[in-house]
């Protein structure tokens, strides 16, 4: 098949694109700028280069092209490192999410693409009460902290878009926390955090999280295109659900970092926020059984401990000291 990927060169699109290659397809890799367009070159594609956020540039490029699908994994998020302020940091993503995702979509329709498929997010999105490892069926938070409704409406706006729409027939990936060399939890960012310790356990630390692995990611992307049921959502996450008091003290021993330090609720409450404090004791992991089963799909990764100790041993435990 002819496949578009919008933002093929963030963390996931520069899995995606390699592995699409590797299964058979023909792909055009978008991006908006040209030093980025060369990168789309080396991986062996057509490079695009267009503001996702703007409306014409992208109906120009969608009709010009011609895919018979488009992979829509558009996000700003390789400076987001102000996480107290998490809707003004995700500002930039949200607008990809809701308007760039229209623009994509009617562009879409316009030529033909058969089938659309959208990163989603499957991480504090889920209802925090009940078990604490939900299904796609599970609802979403319906009264999330206030520092995150901007962005938990930008992903609600993606997803009924996409699920609802027919021609192209949608389905939406709800990738876990993701992780990789240089990316994710094992961003620079993220272990300088890490060792400097800086990232502390906030209350009894009982919000569970779920992870993937870039590689799994792309991979289940990969199978979404070719098996997903149309109007459907896929969690796309690990075998290894964890709380914050199991994976946060785990991934510090990893990346060669002490322990992180443990301040009370009220303390974080002050200190990050409510959100955040709702992120560390409250929020809900997802399921993968459903991507598993009706994409036949499995991570390679199956555990986020693993597979971060892998990445930092590969990389002589400097992934991000450097």
């Amino acid at each position: 098949m002819r496949i578009l990927v919008a933002g093929a060169t963030g963390a996931i699109g520069r899995q995606l694109v390699p592995a699409l290659i590797r299964a058979g397809h023909s792909v055009i890799g978008t991006t908006r700028t040209p030093a980025k367009a060369e990168l789309i070159g080396q991986m062996g594609v057509e490079p695009v280069i267009v503001d996702g956020l703007d409306a014409q540039a992208v109906r120009a490029a969608v009709i010009a092209k011609q895919p018979e699908v488009i992979v829509h994994q558009m996000t700003d998020l390789a400076n987001v490192t102000d996480l107290r302020h998490f809707d003004r940091a995700f500002a930039v993503t949200n607008r990809l999410r809701t308007v760039g995702t229209d623009c994509l979509l009617a562009a879409a329709r316009e030529a033909g693409v058969r089938r659309f498929v959208a990163q989603s997010f499957c991480g504090w999105t889920y209802g925090r009460s009940g078990a604490p490892v939900k299904t796609e069926a599970d609802p979403l938070d319906p009264d999330p902290p206030q520092e995150l409704r901007r962005t938990l409406e930008a992903i609600q706006h993606l997803e009924r878009a996409v699920t609802g729409s027919e021609q192209p027939e949608g389905i939406v990936l709800r990738y876990g926390s993701f992780y990789g060399p240089d990316s994710g939890i094992l961003s620079r960012a993220m272990i300088d955090q890490l060792r400097r310790r800086r990232v502390p356990m906030i209350g009894d630390g009982g919000g569970w999280w779920s992870f993937i692995h870039v590689a799994d990611a792309a991979s289940a992307t990969v199978a979404a295109i070719e098996r997903g049921r149309a109007g459907n959502i896929y969690n796309i996450v690990d075998d290894e659900p964890a709380e914050v008091s199991e994976w946060l003290p785990a991934l510090a021993a990893i990346v060669g970092a002490k322990p992180p330090f443990h301040v009370p609720t009220w303390l974080g409450r002050l200190l990050a926020g409510e959100h955040m404090v709702a992120m560390m004791t409250e929020v809900r992991a997802g399921s993968n059984v459903k991507a598993r089963r009706e994409l036949g799909w499995q991570p390679a990764h199956p555990s986020w401990r693993a597979g971060c100790a892998e990445i930092v041993g590969h990389s002589g435990g400097h992934s991000a000291a450097a």
